[in-house]
């Protein structure tokens, strides 16, 4: 008995659609949730996906040139992110509310200083993941002129490092950057600056010693802006 032929529509049917490729947004959520267990807000048609602050970090938000003085009191892996002519440093959570008193007691809390922090209820921008875009790296300015520069993934030695002035690359225009990753699997709040890390041998860095550095270069920052109107400075 001859078999019958099945009908096309019944061939089309068994032929299964191609898959959509994954969206950018949906592999940068997958990785801070997969790697690091971060809570992520995912993306919307008009907003980038974000990091829910509080639960594993809080963030202090300082200008560029003041956190860049900070950098030596961290931990070589300490996250660090840049978005525009900002720095993201993040800090161990629970310690956003204790930078008020902190500075208070360094004497800076009467000033007014451009910084403020991020903690429970607020939401960070999320850096591209350190294996799907650049990770820049500030240093101290060049002899050249050279402000910073751009380091590309996987590429970590002081050789491998050429100069971009910050602002001028399109991955610092309103986004978030990495400047320090963190590291995946890693045990990343331990290496975040805390008030519980004053006086003791532990490998967290002192949230004091932070806090008075940037505090320090915001004001002198403030006092350099001040100059510029000629009637400030004689």
């Amino acid at each position: 008995m001859v078999g019958t032929r099945p009908s096309l529509a019944t061939e089309f049917a068994t032929i299964p659609f191609p898959r959509r490729p994954l969206d950018p947004s949906d592999q940068v959520r997958r990785w801070y949730e997969n790697e690091l267990g971060w809570p992520v807000v995912p993306a919307t048609a008009t907003t980038p996906p974000s990091l829910r602050v509080g639960h594993r970090f809080d963030v202090l938000d300082v200008p560029v040139e003041a956190g860049r003085g900070a950098l030596r009191h961290l931990r070589p892996h300490s996250p660090v992110a840049l978005q525009g002519e900002r720095m993201l440093l993040l800090l161990a959570a629970g310690s956003a509310q204790e930078v008020p008193g902190v500075l208070l007691w360094l004497e800076w809390g009467s000033l007014p200083l451009d910084l403020r922090t991020l903690t429970e209820g607020d939401l960070m921008a999320a850096p591209t993941p350190p294996d799907h875009g650049p990770v820049m790296d500030v240093r101290p300015p060049a002899a050249d002129g050279a402000r910073g520069a751009v380091r590309r993934p996987g590429r970590s030695g002081p050789g491998e490092v050429g100069p971009l002035p910050l602002g001028r690359s399109g991955a610092v225009q309103g986004a978030a950057v990495w400047l320090r990753p963190p590291e995946s699997g890693g045990e990343v709040e331990a290496s975040l600056p805390t008030l519980s890390a004053l006086g003791g041998g532990g490998g967290a860095p002192d949230l004091v010693r932070v806090l008075d550095t940037v505090a320090s270069r915001c004001h002198r920052l403030r006092l350099r802006r001040g100059c510029v109107q000629p009637s400030a400075c004689p």
